[in-house]
């Protein structure tokens, strides 16, 4: 008998030891989501016209009172009379959006590369809330500063970017958007990720894009690489079919390929809805 409660006891301590690392994990997951979410280059970024010819330093002032650097980058050649915002996945600076930029600005399209709060030596810590003031400052910039009729505007969301742009086509007016490597929802890629932990309620932040893009009625084109291997492919299809637009699939691309980056099938699905409106 007393053998048995020897081992009883040993079963205890082991199931209250396992069950106090889960906790410990799950507290740190919870209180570190937010490190796991965003990967911002935190560095000063250069100068505008250092990395593209033309271009220039641009402050943006949020609605909670943040000053934030951006890059105007003009159309060359031809004008289409229509400017992109982009707005950028979870890692990086907008420095590493300029081969984007040029490729948009030499089809004659105006582009505004904004940076997040906590990225490219802005002030502050990402959010979403935080996201959507930043996007919505750059929106604020383009229509007021520079008087850009909001029908000529094209969001470009890329990957995470891709819900600050729906989100932003749900709360103003725009004339276009194009989303490249979407997921439907965050807590999706979460689950993916981590599938031992309930990210599901966990995540703060919730991101959800196939439900932004449904409400936003905003004529839409998704564009996702066959070969995604962060962002499924399936998760890509289901935000276009949410949105009901078209959909374009980039064989043999996988999330970070510099194809899906700034190759022909992502500038010419924007030059395509460009388009669109310029016949307007």
């Amino acid at each position: 008998m007393t053998g048995v409660r020897a081992v009883l006891r040993r079963v205890l301590v082991v199931a209250a030891t396992l069950g106090v690392v889960v906790l410990l994990l799950v507290a740190g997951l919870w209180l570190g989501q937010r490190w796991l979410i965003y990967a911002p280059d935190t560095s000063p970024v250069p100068a505008a016209a250092t990395v593209l010819p033309g271009a220039s330093d641009v402050a943006l002032r949020t609605a909670d009172g943040l000053t934030l650097g951006a890059w105007f980058v003009p159309a060359e050649g031809p004008r289409r009379d229509v400017t992109v915002l982009v707005a950028n996945g979870n890692a990086g600076d907008r420095s590493q959006r300029a081969p984007l930029a040029a490729a948009l600005r030499a089809e004659g399209l105006d582009v505004l590369l904004l940076d997040y709060r906590g990225y490219g030596g802005n002030p502050g810590s990402p959010s979403e809330e935080g996201l959507a003031a930043d996007a919505r400052a750059a929106y604020d910039h383009l229509v007021s500063t520079r008087a850009v009729p909001p029908q000529r505007l094209v969001l470009f969301g890329e990957s995470l970017g891709a819900a600050v742009a729906a989100r932003l086509a749900v709360e103003v007016p725009v004339g276009r958007m194009v989303l490249r490597s979407p997921f439907t929802e965050l807590a999706s890629i979460a689950e993916r990720l981590y599938p031992v932990v309930p990210a599901r309620l966990l995540l703060t932040d919730r991101f959800p894009v196939a439900e932004l893009v449904a409400r936003a009625a905003v004529p839409t084109t998704v564009v996702l690489g066959e070969e995604d291997r962060l962002i499924p492919p399936a998760q890509s299809r289901a935000v276009a079919d949410a949105a009901r637009g078209d959909l374009v699939a980039v064989p043999g691309a996988d999330h970070n390929d510099a194809v899906l980056g700034h190759g022909p099938a992502v500038v010419g699905a924007v030059t395509r809805l460009a388009d669109g409106l310029a016949a307007r």
